[in-house]
């Protein structure tokens, strides 16, 4: 007889969002499914606010699901001048690690200090010593940890695959790291949790307001039905497609973001054999690259390495960036000036391509060349017609995004401030109540309570149930087949693509076995999405399409690649 607790009702259902959609009126829609958008939903609903969120795709299907997975200050940034949004990110680095300890992880970094011809002369490392105690004193301190410097040994050992005779020494500091669609997950329960309504694979196609001033927002849900929503206020919080839906409300395109493409490769750990976060610099460029050790065995050990994040200009369909032979060839060619062994394209296991929507700076100030001199703070604006926009930020400043954008809506509506204040500071995310960290070594249990918080229990009511979903999701990956079912019943997941790429991270650990696992996977979740035979083989193909075009743009360089876009659309 089984011990394990009973599985919880799904807060997020798809029959009831599209009911209440086409039946309630609310205060506020927003209009996006990232990262900001959930953050918002959040803050509103928090606030007693009627709401309603609608994402064209999945939640987090854009930018944010495709980011560094870190939760940081940003030391570069603290280097360029920004101190001001160093010490911002850094305290909602906190509060999210506070709010979400199941989801956000401390994680040590190093930076090698190289001399001998090397790409980082010893002549800086006072520097970047000095850099660092600015980090801790703008509150990198409130992780609980210092940075400390490292001899050469100690330094080795974190990485044993750099060239020995080269490294002088290092630097150790932390920030954290947390799976970006884990964040927006929890985030879009917590929303619902208070009160919001929010349906993925729903898309707006017309903002207009009645003689009463009040918004219609009209939408297209992805079955084929029509919605028209009634709202007295409405938050663009769409990223790099800000201007588009800019667009539907001010009947122009304003060309206010200017996309920032960010890229990462995953390749096996043992090519590396970094135990922590390592810093690289980027031969002939002025930036660096994280290396991030991914999935830990439990024994020290990993199964991957994620390496990026680049930084460049981008200027094709903002609907599919992708990692190109150019990209791959500049993160592999950091990577193997940092270490013996070398890495080449065949070793490359997954990549992915993200756009940052940075915002364009003003007429007066002068816009440089390269992006990553663009400012990652954020813009609330308003149009003439009363949509408010939030655009810019970072992955690390969403919940400040959102109160900054709830602000503006309170003010809009002349509702009390006092009433109506923010109150996400302290909120717990889905997950957190009731979570303590496990001192357990069974890597399984660390994973789940990684992924779910207190809500892990569900997935052992699943396996408690029918045994077989306790069983690998897709050999060599750390996923149950319990977690493909709860993405099913509980987390909105609507096609195949979102339970393998977001619910899990599957593609982006290994493309060539979650391919090939793709056709067990929707027949398992079949059932719970009432696919038929034609559905199933329809949500396969259409997962293997994906793969084979993130293989195809490996292939070609940039500008061939946004020569295709361009001429397809």
């Amino acid at each position: 007889m089984s011990n394990a607790s009973p599985l919880s009702a799904p807060i997020l259902t798809r029959a009831q969002a599209l009911q209440n959609l086409a039946n309630k009126e609310f205060d506020v829609v927003i209009v996006g499914g990232g990262v900001t958008g959930l953050g918002v939903a959040v803050d509103a609903a928090s606030r007693g606010l009627h709401v309603a969120l609608l994402e064209r795709h999945d939640f987090s299907s854009g930018t944010s699901s495709k980011s560094s997975k870190l939760i940081h200050g940003g030391l570069r940034y603290l280097q360029q001048g920004d101190v001001r949004l160093v010490y911002e990110a850094l305290h909602e680095r906190r509060r999210l690690r506070s709010n979400a300890p199941h989801l956000v992880q401390v994680l040590p970094f190093m930076i090698p200090i190289v001399t001998k011809d090397g790409l980082i002369k010893k002549k800086i490392a006072r520097a970047l010593g000095s850099a660092l105690w600015m980090y801790d004193l703008t509150g990198g301190w409130r992780i609980g940890k210092f940075h400390r410097r490292l001899n050469a040994k100690a330094a080795y050992k974190h990485l044993p695959t750099m060239p020995e005779a080269r490294l002088a020494s290092a630097y150790l500091y932390y920030d954290a790291a947390a799976d970006d669609s884990r964040i927006c997950i929890a985030l879009a329960q917590t929303a619902a949790q208070q009160g919001a309504t929010l349906a993925n694979w729903c898309s707006v196609t017309g903002i207009e307001k009645d003689a009463s001033g009040q918004f219609i927002v009209k939408a297209q849900s992805q079955e084929g039905g029509a919605l028209t929503i009634k709202a007295k206020a409405v938050v663009n919080a769409t990223g790099v497609w800000a201007d588009d839906v800019r667009k539907l409300d001010e009947g122009k395109h304003p060309s206010s973001i200017r996309p920032a493409k960010g890229v990462h490769i995953t390749v096996p750990w043992n090519l590396v054999r970094n135990d922590i976060a390592v810093v690289i610099p980027v031969p002939k460029d002025k930036r660096s690259l994280f290396v991030v050790p991914w999935v830990p065995n439990g024994d020290g050990t990993f199964q991957y390495t994620y390496i990026g994040t680049t930084d460049t200009s981008y200027d094709g369909s903002v609907d599919n960036p992708q990692c190109t032979k150019d990209d791959i060839d500049y993160v592999l060619r950091a990577l193997n000036a940092s270490i013996t062994n070398e890495v080449t394209h065949k070793d490359v296991l997954a990549v992915w391509a993200g756009l940052r929507p940075l915002v364009k700076p003003d007429e007066n100030e002068k816009i440089g060349e390269r992006t990553a001199d663009l400012s990652r703070r954020h813009r609330v604006s308003t149009s003439d017609s009363g949509v408010i926009t939030v655009t810019g930020g970072k992955l690390t400043t969403y919940r400040e995004m959102s109160e900054d954008a709830i602000d503006a809506v309170v003010r809009q509506l002349h509702l009390s401030q006092k009433k109506y204040r923010c109150r996400t500071k302290n909120l717990e995310l889905h997950g957190a109540r009731g979570y303590r960290e496990s001192k357990s070594r069974n890597t399984q249990q660390v994973h789940l309570a990684h992924r779910f918080g207190s809500y892990a229990s569900d997935i052992d009511a699943l396996i408690a149930a029918q045994p077989e979903l306790g069983l690998p999701l897709i050999d060599g990956l750390p996923y149950l087949r319990a977690e493909a079912m709860y993405a099913a019943t509980h987390e909105m997941a609507y096609t195949l693509d979102d339970v393998l790429s977001r619910r899990t991270r599957a593609l982006l650990f290994n493309r060539g076995a979650t391919k090939n696992a793709a056709r067990s996977v929707a027949e398992l979740i079949a059932p719970q999405m009432k696919w038929s035979e034609s559905d199933i083989n329809n949500q396969v193909e259409h997962f293997i399409a994906i793969c084979a075009e993130e293989e195809a743009a490996g292939l070609v360089t940039e500008s061939e690649f946004i020569a295709a876009t361009k001429e397809q659309s």
